[in-house]
């Protein structure tokens, strides 16, 4: 959806354009702008881009404001189309003094803008921030069709923020008034859907087959994946047979659209719906999508990154050329002094920050140990329940390594009044340790993925690292089978240079955005950042946890 919308707004932002005569014929002796519509339409975004933002500097040195702002709206989409939201945000927000709120003429690029914003603050999931958008760009349009689109991305919005109720009664009004047959189809799908999640009683599946018959009917195939995907949902614990057989179609669809992010969400319900065999080929297409479509969107932001420094570098490069060679050469001397002293500065403090971040970190893990010893929470309390998590699950379980397993842990329960936790495991040993432990939490209704997790990945990263990481991913398990009723879980390892990366996905309840962490997962967070390390918690495609971290090695 957020790819439809995109297009649409560029199609008004050009059609725009003969609205103003005059404006237009000066426009006309700028060759960058033509050059950059052309590539646009011939899908070359990177270079689109590129001749956008020379087209911008070419009509500010004319004094044409407007025009200049019209670029930066274009660059803009451009960026959040390709998956770099920030820059999306950024350049929006740059291009609005470029415009008078004030002058009906400009609406029609104010309300592409803002809509931009919307679009780009939903995909980091700043739900309130994308509502506040959509509600700005409604303030500068008077057509009721675009109007009821841009009430629809508001009612989405709730939606994903979890205020249902809003959400229903946003859809609700525009779906009276709507007579085109795909916008119809798109906010009835979207409104029954909301309806269901709101009301599981509710049966949305009449709506739901409507909207996709009018979708088929249309050819409109971006809206076949959100029919299939709202489908496949509903179908999830009713049907699962109808889920997968929806579920399949929609990854046939978005692979015949090159539709990245459809193919993803399609794998993950395939990953969870389809049998253990079909499930680990669908985990292998998607673990070598998502690295593919990362390694895209990385090179996209670089790129653009790259052309507008260029761009900023050759104007400070002309300024300069431009001086006397006195001043110059008294610029560049000034210029050199606070650099280096900027760096000596810049260095000093960012040393004495890295000192008091790891003090920090340091004091937090301890201080949460003090606690957590009291409760016996990490060692004992983690390892029983993984012990008898393992009892329960595995009817025939070796007897001789349980009681060796209980002596380690009564062992450790003694060390941990003198603050050793460690697992004392060579690292040659480490890696079937931790699948072992990982293992344990299998059950008939829980399935565990394991992939990357060689014993070549762990060599060089030190035992307190070691150690750290596995409690850590012991408190995910542990968190994942009391809490989260999550039928699959998937744990990635992969190294990249001298980093390690751990990515969990669980397709259970998830977490909610103002979630309060208890003592065990608040724990982690404290355990990542002793280590030097970084840990983030989200939601996965399927709305279950998503957990990303990141250790360095050395």
């Amino acid at each position: 959806m957020k790819r439809a919308a995109s297009v649409i707004l560029i199609v008004l932002l050009y059609c725009s354009c003969s609205d103003k005569p005059q404006k237009a014929e000066k426009r006309a002796i700028n060759p960058f702008f033509a050059t950059a519509n052309e590539h646009l339409t011939n899908g070359s975004r990177d270079s689109a881009f590129l001749y956008f933002n020379q087209a911008k500097d070419l009509y500010l040195e004319q004094k044409d404001s407007l025009a200049a702002g019209i670029c930066l709206i274009n660059m803009a989409i451009i960026s959040t189309d390709s998956g770099d939201f920030f820059g999306g945000q950024e350049l929006s927000l740059e291009a609005i003094p470029y415009f008078d709120e004030a002058n009906p003429l400009d609406h029609v690029y104010l309300v592409s803008n803002y809509n931009n914003l919307g679009i780009a603050s939903s995909s980091l999931k700043r739900y309130d921030k994308a509502i506040e958008f959509y509600t700005k760009s409604l303030q500068f349009t008077a057509d009721s069709a675009y109007t009821r689109i841009l009430k629809n991305n508001i009612a989405n919005s709730y939606r994903r923020s979890g205020d249902l109720k809003k959400a229903i009664a946003t859809f609700k009004p525009i779906l009276a008034k709507e007579t085109d047959t795909i916008s119809r189809a798109r906010i009835l799908s979207n409104y029954a859907y909301t309806r269901w999640l709101f009301n599981p009683a509710f049966n949305p599946e009449p709506a739901l087959r409507e909207a996709l018959n009018n979708r088929i009917a249309a050819g409109d195939r971006w809206g076949e994946i959100t029919s299939y995907s709202h489908l496949t949902d509903y179908f999830l614990t009713k049907q699962p047979d109808s889920a997968l057989l929806y579920s399949k179609k929609m990854y046939e669809l978005s692979q015949s659209l090159n539709g990245f992010d459809d193919q993803l969400e399609a794998l993950q319900k395939l990953i969870s719906l389809s049998p253990p065999m079909a499930s680990r080929v669908y985990f292998n297409r998607y673990r070598v999508l998502d690295d593919s479509i990362q390694n895209a969107r990385n090179s996209a932001k670089n790129q653009f990154a790259l052309v507008r420094y260029e761009t900023e570098r050759h104007k400070s490069e002309n300024l300069s050329l431009q001086q006397k060679n006195t001043t110059r050469n008294s610029l560049i001397i000034l210029l050199g002094t606070l650099i280096i002293s900027g760096s000596i500065i810049a260095s000093v403090w960012h040393r004495r920050r890295e000192k008091r971040l790891a003090l920090e970190a340091a004091n937090a893990v301890r201080e949460s140990q003090l606690k957590t010893s009291k409760k016996v929470h990490d060692v004992v309390a983690n390892g029983l329940y993984r012990l008898i998590s393992e009892l329960e699950n595995d009817e025939q379980v070796d007897r001789n390594r349980i009681l060796d397993d209980m002596e380690n842990l009564y062992e450790k329960s003694r060390d941990i009044s003198y603050d050793d936790m460690s697992i004392r495991t060579e690292s040659s040993e480490y890696h079937s340790s931790l699948s072992g432990m990982l293992m344990s939490f299998a059950a008939p209704e829980t399935r565990v993925v394991i992939v990357g997790n060689s014993r070549d990945l762990w060599q060089g990263l030190n035992e307190d690292k070691r150690n750290n990481l596995y409690y850590v991913l012991q408190e995910l398990m542990v968190n994942m089978t009391k809490h989260s009723n999550a039928g699959s879980v998937a744990i990635r390892f992969e190294r990249v240079k001298d980093q390690i990366n751990v990515t969990y996905n669980d397709n259970g309840r998830g977490i909610r955005e103002d979630q309060v962490f208890k003592n065990g997962l608040s724990n982690t967070g404290n355990r990542i950042k002793s280590i030097s390390g970084s840990i983030i918690f989200g939601k996965s495609t399927t709305g279950g946890l998503n957990v990303q971290i990141q250790v360095p090695v050395t």
